[in-house]
Formats: structure tokens, sequence, C-alpha cells
């Protein structure tokens, strides 16, 4: 079910549903210009929000609308998003992904990804390939020779270890500190609702410290998989995955460059950029062959 929050008040002010999925969780989405759909799948890890691509070397928000009906998405744990008490799931961010568009009316789409989003575009391709047309996908997330486990499951040590010196309270007053977990570990996961919403703090009390240390852990399993390569998809299902794909290289530890390579070394029609494309002397040449690679790939059809 769609719900508008606030209604539309002119051609160019964003319009912003929020769909209602059947756990309860609210996905708040933004929607801009017009034309082929593209969706955004923002940067963040489990801060994946709109906002975050204001902090990008180009927000695509702005690059796009003007040619393109511009989906942007809080996922379910960030933004103005709301989830419940439950463990990650890559499979419930899909079908959280798959509402809005289907919410919209929208059958097929672009899918533009950063960081963590790539790993949501790559499920997309894999599970329902039919609803993407071709995909830009920017700072690819995973594990390879130049990082491990620990360089994910740090920020998750920080919630744990706070829970249990000081109890779930202070994981509380954390998140009503600063409630974007990618930039305040110690809130944990739920930062923004617990921010956000009167009365659930004594939700998250309710479970008691190990219960919800329990409970943080499977949610870290949930996000970053053990030893798993790309995160949501196997190397299988990267090799057959026959979108059209321009990959936008990262270059530290949560994105390493070696990811982006093999990204496109295994995906048929995938093709990578340089490792600096988003430098000051290259990033406008870059921003246009992104506006252009999906132009070019756009079907001859608009959706409704």
């Amino acid at each position: 079910m769609c719900v508008y929050r606030t209604p539309e008040t002119a051609e160019d002010e964003p319009r912003m549903p929020v769909v209602i999925r059947p756990d309860g969780a609210e996905v708040h989405v933004e929607v801009t210009g017009q034309g082929f759909p593209v969706l955004l799948l923002a940067p963040g890890g489990v801060s994946s929000q709109i906002s975050a691509w204001q902090t990008a070397a180009f927000d695509p928000r702005e690059v796009l609308a003007e040619d393109f009906t511009v989906i942007a998405m809080d996922q379910r744990h960030a933004g103005a998003s709301r989830a419940p008490l439950e463990p990650f799931s890559y499979a419930q961010m899909l079908h959280d992904q798959l509402a809005v568009l289907n919410d919209l009316g929208v059958d097929q789409a672009h899918v533009v990804g950063g960081c963590i989003g790539v790993a949501y575009a790559l499920k997309l391709m894999d599970d329902a390939p039919a609803r993407i047309a071709a995909a830009v996908l920017q700072d690819p997330v995973g594990l390879d020779e130049t990082n491990s486990m620990d360089t994910f499951y740090s920020m998750f040590n920080e919630t744990i270890r706070v829970t249990r010196a000081e109890g779930i309270e202070a994981v509380v007053a954390a998140a009503k500190q600063n409630p974007r977990f990618s930039e305040n570990h110690a809130g944990g996961p739920w930062s923004q609702r617990l921010a956000d919403q009167p009365g659930f703090d004594r939700t998250l009390v309710s479970l008691g410290r190990e219960r919800y240390i329990a409970l943080v852990v499977d949610f870290r399993d949930g996000i970053w998989p053990w030893q798993s390569k790309f995160v949501s998809v196997n190397e299988v299902a990267i090799s057959r995955m026959t979108h059209p794909m321009l990959v936008l290289p990262g270059s530290d530890a949560f994105h390493p460059t070696g990811i982006a390579d093999a990204i496109a070394a295994t995906a048929p029609n995938a093709q990578a950029l340089d490792v600096d494309c988003r430098s000051t002397a290259k990033l406008a040449a870059t921003v246009d062959r992104v506006r252009q690679f999906l132009l070019e790939r756009t079907p001859d059809v608009t959706s409704p």
C-alpha cells in the first residue's frame, strides 16, 4: 500500500510516498523528474538513506532528474523509514524495493546503487532480472584479500560493547544523540527509530541485555554474511547477469577496487571506469558518462 505523507505542490517538488509493508515497516520514498524510472539505492550500510547521496561525489538525483523519473528510497532501517525489531535480510530488502516499484506502477527501471546499494542492485538483478534494464554500480562493497570480516563487524562490536558495559539504556542515549548508525555505532541498527519514535526505547529495553545482543549479532550476520565476497549474491549469480552495468570502483577497505574489477570481469555486459573517475579532473566526464550510459540503454517504452 502506498500512502502520500505530503501532497505534490509543484512539478519540481519531490513526491513523497510511504510504502507500508506487511510486517509493519514503513519505507519512505521521494520521486522527482520525469521519464523512464531510475531506482536509487543509497550508500551507507545500515544507514542507506536518501540524504547519503548529498555527500557522494555527485548526487544522481540532480544529475538524472532532467531525463528520468528518479525514485530514491530510505531503506527500512534508515532515514524516515521504520523497521521492526528483526534481523537484517537481503530477501526482505529485495521485497521492499520491489514493493516500491510495484506501488509506483513501475514494471522496469534502471538502478543506481552505491556501496551497500550495489549489493541490493545485484540481488535485484539476480532475483528479479526482468525488472532492471541497466545498472550503475558505485563503490561496490565486498570482501577480498585487502580487508577482512573485521572490517564489517567492527561497527557492531561497538554496539555490543556499549550494551554489555553500560546497558541498553546507553544504546538508547547514544541513538538519540546521533541516530545515524554509520556515524555512531553505539546506537545500534535501530538508532533512527529510537531517535524519532517516542516509546520505541521502552520496546528495546524490554528485550533485556542478552536478547538485544543476540538480535544485533543476527542482524550483523544478515547484512554481512560470513566470507561472502559480493555480500548479497555469489560469483555464479553475477556470471549469469546479462544486464548492462557501468561500475565506478571504490578504493578503500569497505569498497575494495578488486571487488569492482571482479564484477566487471564476471558479469557478461559490465564495464568499469578508472578508479579515479570521480577525481576533480574527471568528475564532469564521469557524470556525463553515467547519464549517457542510462539514456542509451533506456527501452523504447515508458513506464506508467
